[in-house]
């Protein structure tokens, strides 16, 4: 029997491969789109029993080719570019290819566990797993937000698990191909390395320069997640993924930094000394992003705690120093 996960040369997907090689499963299918071929670093140290282009494992599903052979499919294939503003492609992508997939999972009994995203919430102050708070901003979260509604209607037809994560501000390892999508860990690390300077945004949404606020999530909790309702197939439902807390961008520069400064055995430095030093810098809000941008972010992880998932997730300070570590 397979494990698929679809999206597995990208960010979550590929940790997804390694964390299950660790727990000794090696009968994994891997689906993705290698075009952007850089991307197979990723699944270098890993181990997958077949690779399938993600439009050919499409074909090979409805084809019926793997009919009982699959268990489960962790769906993590997506154009996650929220900047992207061509409609019909990040549809496509994003929730006609997810339709289908839902379409055989329920016909044929598999199990499937997929990513959603905390771009559903767009502006809203509030981030419960609730139609009255969904709000996209962009068509990224709106291609996110209609593939869950369809979940929504179909729930009851489900004949196997069907778990939706809603990913709040992932940052970690095995990021790096996401080049201008990556997370501000990876920008702060690469800039601080480059310059002995961080960039961050001035002021927006009624925020301080540098103040506005995500909940920010390790990757390693993220694939925790995963485990855990791979662990308990009786559990469904669509769940928010975040640590519960919001942290500030200077919270991230602050940890990135001195994450940096510790593995050259230098001191660490306040905000205000980094500020002092001209070590953060702060640029203007750009205009493409006013209007699609979420200045405050902060999971409610009430149903993932009602589900049974109990573990403590990392703060910033202690994921980011993890994460830098294995960087440096």
């Amino acid at each position: 029997m397979y494990y698929v996960v679809t999206g597995a040369a990208g960010f979550i997907g590929s940790n997804l491969v390694k964390a299950l090689n660790e727990r000794g499963i090696m009968d994994i299918l891997a689906v993705d789109d290698l075009k952007d071929g850089v991307k197979f670093a990723n699944l270098a140290d890993c181990e997958i029993a077949d690779y399938l282009d993600k439009d050919e494992f499409l074909d090979v599903l409805e084809a019926g080719e793997l009919d009982g052979q699959l268990s489960f499919i962790l769906h993590q294939g997506a154009c996650s570019d929220t900047t992207e503003t061509d409609g019909r492609y990040m549809m496509d992508a994003n929730y006609r290819y997810s339709r289908r997939l839902l379409d055989y999972c329920i016909a044929e009994e598999v199990h499937l566990i997929y990513a959603s995203s905390a771009a559903i919430y767009g502006g809203s102050r509030e981030f419960r797993e609730s139609r009255e708070c969904e709000a996209p901003l962009n068509i990224y979260g709106y291609s996110k937000f209609l593939f869950d509604q369809l979940v929504r209607r179909r729930y009851e037809e489900r004949t196997a698990q069907i778990v939706g994560l809603r990913y709040f501000n992932v940052y970690g390892e095995r990021e790096a191909h996401k080049g201008r999508m990556a997370s501000v860990a990876w920008h702060f690390f690469n800039q601080y390395h480059g310059t002995g300077q961080v960039r961050l945004f001035a002021g927006s949404g009624g925020y301080g320069d540098g103040e506005q606020r995500r909940d920010f999530v390790s990757v390693e909790d993220c694939v925790k997640v995963n485990l855990f309702f791979l662990d308990h197939p009786e559990k469904s439902g669509i769940f928010n993924v975040g640590t519960g807390a919001a942290q500030s961008f200077h919270d991230m520069a602050v940890a990135s930094v001195n994450a940096c400064r510790k593995a050259r055995s230098e001191a660490p430095l306040t905000l205000t000394a980094m500020r002092e030093r001209g070590v953060i810098q702060y640029i203007p809000f750009p205009d493409d992003l006013r209007g699609r941008y979420q200045s405050f972010t902060q999971a409610d992880i009430t149903r993932l705690r009602a589900a049974g998932y109990a573990a403590p997730f990392l703060t910033v300070e202690q994921g980011v120093a993890r994460y830098l570590q294995k960087l440096l």
